[in-house]
């Protein structure tokens, strides 16, 4: 990841200057911007930090209490949600209220508080337990310390988009900075549909048994209700991103692993839906987002708190709902802890018939299949792992 933007910066330094910037694209600048640690307080972290496109865009750093949560710039602050993977994000439609299907839908964070990727973008440089800038001001001073982002900027977002005395909302080099990042992140990089349920559909690979149960399993309204959530078009529709982008409490556990880091009190709960401030009927309290399905097997910990390992608890947690022989947590070896927002839990949804050991090995082993060509290496990593 460094080497890729210190090489980008070799480049521009042996180029004009002026010539490198004039042919230099949105998305391009985005991506620039977007692997730079000096849009960080300590100049330590960048975007690809925690979203680390070596790892479909997650954090998978092992110094952030088991990948939980993420460590800030100051090497100590952390959050307390899970990182969401930014690969396929933008298939999220803004952040609006669907009359028809009377759900909210789309934005960005797992509470939906940002419309658009350029609004998210806007976010953790100016978060104190992320990259920690003080304001945006001080951001664009930083765009301003580097002469190549000077000239890109003023040809890409006008001459005067550093001037000091605009009456904009929003600093114009701060919205530009957010609107390069959006450009990159619309780009094939973070969706390229190359999965081999994505080569399937083209007749390019063949399922195994396993894989094609998961599969069957993973469409039928008969058996599970994986797709009333992990679903936006229609079965084996191309480019699907297995997600309605709607929001659900599924009854998730506080994680204790996350509170005995010290940096929340024992009783923190988190209100997902709620949280966002377009949001205040109490009947959303404790919902999150839908979260893609792409990559997820190379993308653990699972839930907004991270308090699950592995897929297959995941997978079991779900059950544990339909099948009395769930009761036991695999991973703690105790019964499963009570939802973190009990009252809201989506029992409909979360209703299926009870899945037996085999049918649960192949939803994991159709999940397995979501995930990119460029990261199926980690799938055998983790497989050595354990």
């Amino acid at each position: 990841m460094k080497k890729i933007f210190y090489c980008l910066l070799v480049l521009i330094t042996c180029t004009n200057v002026a010539n490198a910037a004039e042919q230099m694209t949105e998305a391009q600048l985005g991506q620039i911007l977007f692997l730079d640690p000096n849009f960080s307080v300590n100049r330590t972290m960048s975007c690809a930090t925690c979203h680390d496109p070596s790892n479909s865009f997650s954090d998978q750093r092992e110094n952030v209490g088991l990948a939980m949560v993420s460590l800030g710039d100051d090497s100590k602050s952390l959050g307390t949600r899970n990182t969401p993977m930014a690969a396929y994000s933008s298939t999220s439609p803004s952040f609006h209220f669907d009359q028809v299907l009377k759900e909210y839908v789309g934005g960005q964070f797992l509470d939906g508080r940002a419309n658009t990727l350029a609004d998210q973008a806007m976010g953790p440089p100016l978060n104190p337990v992320e990259m920690g800038l003080p304001n945006a001001k001080t951001l664009v001073e930083r765009v301003k310390e580097n002469p190549f982002y000077v000239s890109t900027f003023k040809r890409l977002y006008g001459d005067n988009v550093f001037d000091p005395s605009s009456t904009e909302a929003v600093l114009p080099a701060f919205q530009g900075f957010a609107n390069a990042l959006q450009a990159f992140e619309n780009t094939e990089q973070f969706a390229t549909y190359d999965s081999k349920y994505d080569r399937f559909l083209k007749g390019e690979y063949d399922l195994t048994v396993l894989e094609d149960l998961g599969r069957t399993l993973f469409f039928s309204n008969n058996n599970v209700n994986c797709n009333s959530c992990h679903m936006l078009k229609t079965e084996d529709s191309p480019k699907e991103p297995f997600t309605n982008h709607q929001y659900r409490n599924i009854g998730v556990p506080s994680n204790a692993q996350l509170i005995a880091l010290g940096h929340i009190q024992e009783d923190f709960i988190d209100h997902g839906l709620l949280e966002n401030p377009a949001v205040d009927d109490l009947k959303y309290d404790g919902k999150f987002k839908n979260p893609s399905l792409r990559n997820v097997a190379v993308t653990a910990p699972y839930m907004h708190n991270g308090v699950f390992k592995e897929l297959r608890t995941v997978m079991e947690f779900y059950d544990h709902y339909n099948n009395v022989e769930r009761s036991i947590n695999p991973e703690t070896g105790k019964p499963w802890r009570a939802p973190e927002v009990p009252s809201t839990v989506d029992k409909e949804d979360l209703s299926a018939h009870a899945l037996t050991d085999r049918k649960i090995d192949a939803l994991v082993a159709f999940m397995k299949i979501l995930t990119d060509k460029r990261y199926e290496h980690l799938l055998m990593l983790d497989n050595n792992s354990k």
